[in-house]
C-alpha cells in the first residue's frame, strides 16, 4: 500500500469516505474542546491537593463545570480593541495560536489494534486498524507521510500568533513580551527538533502511525519496544524540557511577564480573544503530551487484557497521556520560575549541544549496525565519541567562563 494512505481510500474516494473524514474532524475538534475544559479543572484540583486546598467545588459535581462557567463569562465580556492597534493583525493573532494546536492533534493515532497485522483489499498488510462497519481505517484524522515535519511546521507557526499579538496591539509592553516569548520558543524549537530527529533516525519514517507500528510488541529482553528505550532516554528528557518551554508552562512561563505587572503579549486582549490564547495554551498541553506518547511511549500500542481488541488502544493511549498531563501539573506546582538568562543558558548551552551529540552518537551506532560492527568496534566508537564530547564540552565551558570574566571586567565588577 502507499505509505501514509488511509486504508479507507484504497478503493477510491466516494461520498461515504468524505462523510467519515468529516466525522473524524468533528469528533476530534469536539473532543479537544471538552478535553481542554476538563484539563483546566484537573489542573486546579491537583494543584489544590498539592497545596492542601479544596479547589473548584461549586459549579457542578466536584466543580467540574467551573471551566465551562469561566468560558461563558468570557464570552459575555466586552471585546475591546485598542485604538492604535492594527485591527486585522490584532484579530488574526489568536487564531494563529489556536488552529496549529488542533492541526497537530489531527496526526496523532488515538487507537487501533497494533498487536497484529491484517490483510487489506490491495493485498498489503497493515496494523493499528479500526473498523467503521466493514471498512478499515486509522483512528486518527490524517496520517501524512511527513507527519513529523507537519508537527514541527505547526509548532513553528504558533510563534507567529504570539509575535503578531504583541506587535498588533500597538503598545510597547505587549511588544516586549512577544519578543521575549518568540526568542524563548525559537530557542527551544531547535532542541525539540533534534530530540525528534533521533526518533526519526531509529525508526526510519516520518509517519506518526508507522512510528507507533514499529514500537508495538516486545523488544530486547522482554522490555517494551518503545523509542524511549531504543533512543537511550536522553532524547525523551530533552523533548520533555523543550516541550514544556514551548508550551510556556511553568517553570518556563516568562512570556506572561508577571514580573513587569502586565500580561505579556496578550495584555491588550479581552473577552473571547483573550480566552482563545488560553484555550490554545491548554490545548497545546494535550497535543504535546499526545505527541510525546506517540513518539516515545508506543502511542496506543499495548496488550489486550480481556474482551474485544479495539477499545484497548484507546485505553492505553489516554492512560499514557494522563501521566504526562499529571506530570505537567506536578511541575507547575513544584518548581519556581526560571530567570530569563537561566532559560536561555539551559536551551543554548546545554540542551542543544546535548541533543546534537546524542543524535550523532545514535547515527554512528546505526552505521555500525548496518555494517555489522563487532562488539569491540562498537565499544571503541562509543568511548572515542564520549571522549571527544567531553573535550568539546570543556572547551565550551572555558569559552563561556572567559566571556563572562571579560564582560564583568569591562563593567568594573570584581568577579573574584
Amino acid at each position: 500500500m502507499i505509505l501514509g494512505l488511509d486504508p479507507m481510500f484504497l478503493d477510491g474516494v466516494d461520498g461515504g469516505d468524505v462523510f467519515w473524514v468529516l466525522v473524524k474532524v468533528v469528533v476530534a475538534f469536539v473532543f479537544l474542546l471538552v478535553a481542554v475544559m476538563l484539563n483546566i479543572w484537573f489542573l486546579r484540583k491537583v494543584i489544590a491537593d498539592f497545596q492542601n486546598r479544596i479547589g473548584p467545588s461549586v459549579a457542578g459535581p466536584w466543580g467540574i463545570l467551573q471551566s465551562l462557567a469561566d468560558g461563558i463569562k468570557l464570552f459575555m465580556k466586552e471585546d475591546l480593541i485598542p485604538e492604535k492597534s492594527d485591527r486585522f493583525v490584532f484579530k488574526l493573532a489568536p487564531y494563529l495560536s489556536l488552529v496549529p494546536a488542533f492541526l497537530v492533534f489531527a496526526i496523532v493515532p488515538l487507537g487501533g489494534n497494533f498487536n497484529e497485522s491484517r490483510t487489506l483489499a490491495d493485498g498489503s498488510t497493515e496494523s493499528g486498524l479500526f473498523h467503521w462497519g466493514d471498512n478499515p481505517t486509522f483512528l486518527q484524522v490524517a496520517d501524512p507521510p511527513v507527519g513529523i515535519l507537519f508537527f514541527l511546521a505547526m509548532s513553528s507557526l504558533a510563534i507567529y500568533g504570539i509575535m503578531l499579538a504583541g506587535w498588533g496591539s500597538g503598545s510597547k509592553y505587549p511588544l516586549l513580551g512577544s519578543v521575549r516569548a518568540t526568542a524563548q520558543m525559537i530557542s527551544y524549537e531547535a532542541a525539540l527538533g533534534l530530540s525528534i530527529a533521533a526518533v526519526v533516525l531509529v525508526n526510519g519514517t516520518l509517519s506518526t502511525h508507522d512510528i507507533v507500528v514499529q514500537q508495538a510488541g516486545d523488544g530486547t529482553w522482554g522490555f517494551p519496544n518503545w523509542n524511549i528505550i531504543i533512543t537511550g532516554f536522553v532524547p525523551f528528557v530533552i523533548f520533555l524540557i523543550a516541550g514544556t518551554a514551548e508550551l510556556n508552562h511553568p517553570p518556563f512561563d516568562l512570556v506572561e511577564a508577571e514580573q513587569e505587572l502586565v500580561g505579556g503579549f496578550h495584555t491588550e486582549y479581552s473577552s473571547i480573544r483573550f480566552a482563545l490564547f488560553f484555550l490554545a495554551e491548554f490545548m497545546n498541553q494535550i497535543t504535546m503530551s499526545a505527541i510525546a506518547v506517540t513518539l516515545f511511549l508506543g502511542g496506543p500500542a499495548g496488550p489486550v487484557l480481556f474482551g474485544p481488541e479495539w477499545p484497548w488502544g484507546i485505553v492505553w493511549f489516554f492512560a499514557k497521556t494522563m501521566v504526562f498531563l499529571w506530570a505537567l501539573v506536578w511541575v507547575r506546582a513544584t518548581l519556581p520560575r526560571f530567570r530569563y538568562d537561566q532559560l536561555m543558558d539551559l536551551g543554548w548551552k546545554l540542551l542543544i549541544p546535548l541533543a546534537l551529540a546524542w543524535f550523532l552518537l545514535l547515527a554512528g551506532l546505526q552505521v555500525g549496525d548496518s555494517r555489522d560492527w563487532s562488539g569491540l568496534h562498537t565499544f571503541g566508537f562509543v568511548v572515542g565519541f564520549a571522549a571527544a564530547c567531553m573535550v568539546l564540552a570543556g572547551l565550551l565551558m572555558a569559552a563561556v567562563r572567559t566571556a563572562r570574566a571579560e564582560r564583568l571586567e569591562r563593567e568594573g565588577v570584581d568577579h573574584g
